[in-house]
């Protein structure tokens, strides 16, 4: 038997362990909301915070509910996004238990880097769009409304557009890890997306038009160009940290 992995458990075993996984996961989401919920007030106010910095100086935009219990469930959904945030490591742990008994010791040790760095990249492409890009957008956007028209957002649609932004810019970010794990597999290299930026910029062009909420040029070109930036991030890890892959050069 081999020492750098668990032995095998019978299928009914790992239902039970994946079932109480989630339910540890689902406490840890319920109490973190249920904490979190005392802190809504403050939570809006940093969702604000891009509205406020595109707002010109004097002025302050309000953000509406259209029905009774509006406010109340945007608290609660507040909670909730708070709780999921604040939840991931404790996530991540028993994800982690979960499947580190049916991993090789090798293969731990290749995967707790690749959380890292995913989790990073997530982290810097969220907080790239919150603290520039909305900004930006949100000020592009207000200016394009005519003279004396007084925009009246509802906070609804607000907090959907801020959020799907985020995520959308964190996720996006992942793209060097994809390319590295495709290289790793053999099914891509660096020359081969090289000779394919014309198309990478038509397929850029293509999902930052996908995955950015609004319609607005500005938000999917403030999505495109750091895109194309991880792009070519890639052919440099794909260059000189893949040194070996499946796919032959091509000869011209």
């Amino acid at each position: 038997m081999n020492e750098n992995k668990a032995p095998d458990m019978p299928i009914l075993e790992h239902l039970e362990e994946l079932r109480w996984r989630i339910i540890k996961i689902m406490i840890a989401l319920c109490v973190t909301s249920i904490a979190c919920y005392f802190f809504t007030d403050t939570f809006f106010r940093w969702i604000r915070w891009p509205l406020d910095m595109a707002t010109p100086p004097g002025q302050v935009i309000n953000l509406n509910y259209l029905r009774i219990g509006e406010s109340f469930s945007v608290r609660i959904r507040l909670a909730i996004l708070a709780g999921v945030f604040i939840s991931i490591p404790i996530t991540l742990f028993q994800i982690w238990r979960f499947v580190a008994p049916g991993l090789y010791k090798h293969e731990r040790r290749s995967i707790l880097p690749l959380v890292f760095w995913s989790s990073l990249l997530f982290l810097v492409g969220s907080a790239m769009c919150f603290f520039w890009v909305m900004p930006i957008t949100i000020k592009f956007l207000l200016a394009l409304a005519p003279e004396n028209v007084v925009p009246m957002l509802t906070i609804n649609e607000y907090i959907n557009f801020v959020m799907w932004t985020t995520v959308s810019f964190g996720l996006v970010f992942q793209l060097p890890l994809v390319a590295l794990f495709l290289g790793k597999l053999g099914l891509i290299n660096w020359r081969m997306m090289a000779r394919g930026r014309r198309y990478a910029i038509v397929g850029i062009a293509f999902v930052a038009a996908v995955v950015t909420p609004s319609t607005d040029a500005l938000s999917m070109i403030l999505l495109a160009l750091p895109l194309y930036l991880l792009y070519e991030v890639s052919i440099w890890l794909l260059r000189f940290r893949v040194n070996k892959t499946a796919i032959p050069e091509a000869k011209p």
